[in-house]
């Protein structure tokens, strides 16, 4: 009797599991496509006039060196003017600005957020000064390719709206830390948008390097209207909702600088895991209606990428919940504790892949494994862990207030490049 109520134990959590593992099943079917090659833009001589915008919270120690490497863009200067937004800044970012050659925009009212400068700011460039073709936004704290405007402008010109460029790391070997979330956007980056675009779906904002065309900005006045701590994946769900999709735009690079230390990155996370949770509470609804209306899979993907926090909870409570169930059945019925020693093993060995995955993939993405801190390799598991509690704790506790991030890596994009070159020759 009692080894029958064992088995019917088992094929109820077997069932309440499935979910969970056609979720997954789901992204790793999708994210194979990211194995394939990307789509390509034809070139297209430049024509397309650009503005280049940087929202800037007390970056004066970094966005110079933002400027210095949109000014040595391959595209004509007359094509593309670069604005820095400062906005509740106690230093002399401002100044800095405008010594390195970029206009300022100064928002007229208190904004509370990124996207609350970028709302402002295309607000009165549509009414005062329109004169552009399309927006690159970025992060203060970046230093951009020199190619980002001419592949942006292939991009426009092949009828691409909106884009999402490359997302590079600028300080990978710094720490533990910066090298674990350099690996997690080289999976982003291939596995979530080159993927998705592989498969006819959206790729997503990944809140800098990104371009949005005026047309899609002043279509219905809509202009950069978000509410959320995460503009970048709130401004896709908007749009994917009114049938238009992200691009992705692998050859438009930006160098983007990662936390060094792991409360900043707990800090960094738990925003972007408390407002994709705001967005599925806001927007599920409406992407659903629109799937039902137009029968566009981008919709439901969309669901399915902003329920990802609460699926990774509600994941975690069902396995731990599942394991004390089974150590109750072991000690009750006295048997061989074969199904814990079996999930002992399969954490072992999923650590072990883990440490073999993320060295595949920095070399998938064209870097020498000694690119990357050595020790992020075998942190990336914690790292990834580690946000299933963020997620937790964004339920119970969610941030309630956009709080900036403290940029300190300060080098210039030719200084970048030379590192590059020095590390790629002594390996």
């Amino acid at each position: 009797m009692l080894m029958m109520l064992q088995d019917e134990i088992h094929l109820i959590l077997f069932i309440l599991g499935l979910p969970f593992t056609l979720y997954g099943a789901y992204y790793m079917i999708v994210g194979i496509m990211g194995l394939f090659k990307p789509r390509t833009y034809p070139h297209a001589a430049p024509q397309k006039k650009f503005a280049a915008v940087i929202a800037a919270r007390n970056e004066a120690g970094v966005v110079g060196n933002l400027i210095d490497s949109l000014k040595e863009q391959h595209y004509p200067k007359a094509l593309y003017d670069i604005y820095v937004l400062p906005n509740n800044c106690t230093d002399n970012t401002e100044e800095v600005a405008l010594a390195h050659g970029a206009r300022v925009f100064h928002c007229s009212s208190k904004v509370h957020s990124k996207g609350g400068a970028l709302e402002e700011f295309f607000d009165d460039t549509f009414a005062h000064n329109d004169i552009y073709d399309a927006f690159c936004v970025f992060d203060a704290d970046n230093l951009v390719q020199q190619d980002f405007f001419q592949a942006m402008n292939n991009a426009l010109c092949d009828g691409v709206k909106i884009g999402q460029g490359y997302r590079e790391s600028k300080n990978p070997k710094t720490s533990w830390v910066s090298g674990c979330q350099t690996i997690f956007y080289y999976a982003v980056n291939r596995f979530i948008n080159q993927a998705r675009q592989k498969v006819g779906l959206s790729a997503a904002l990944n809140g800098t390097g990104f371009m949005v065309s005026a047309e899609v900005l002043k279509k219905d006045n809509s202009g950069f209207r978000t509410f959320s701590l995460t503009e970048d994946i709130e401004f896709t769900t908007q749009n994917i909702i009114k049938g238009q999709d992200v691009a992705w735009i692998p050859e438009a690079r930006t160098y983007d600088e990662h936390p060094i230390d792991f409360a900043t990155s707990w800090k960094q996370r738990k925003r972007w895991s408390t407002g994709t949770i705001q967005c599925f509470s806001r927007y599920a609804p409406q992407l659903w209606d629109s799937f039902k209306k137009t029968h566009r899979f981008a919709c439901l993907d969309m669901i399915f990428y902003l329920s990802a926090p609460l699926w990774q909870v509600c994941s975690t409570i069902f396995g731990f919940v599942s394991f004390i169930i089974s150590i109750m059945i072991t000690i009750n019925l006295q048997v061989a504790p074969s199904q814990e020693l079996l999930s002992l093993a399969s954490a072992i060995v999923g650590i072990g892949l883990t440490i073999q995955f993320t060295r595949w993939l920095v070399r998938h993405e064209h870097h020498k494994n000694s690119s990357v801190k050595t020790s992020s390799y075998f942190s990336f598991w914690f790292f990834i862990v580690s946000w299933t509690i963020i997620n937790f704790d964004c339920i119970i506790k969610p941030l309630t207030t956009w709080e900036p991030i403290a940029h300190t890596e300060s080098f210039t994009l030719s200084q970048l490049k030379s590192n590059l070159q020095v590390e790629n020759s002594s390996n």
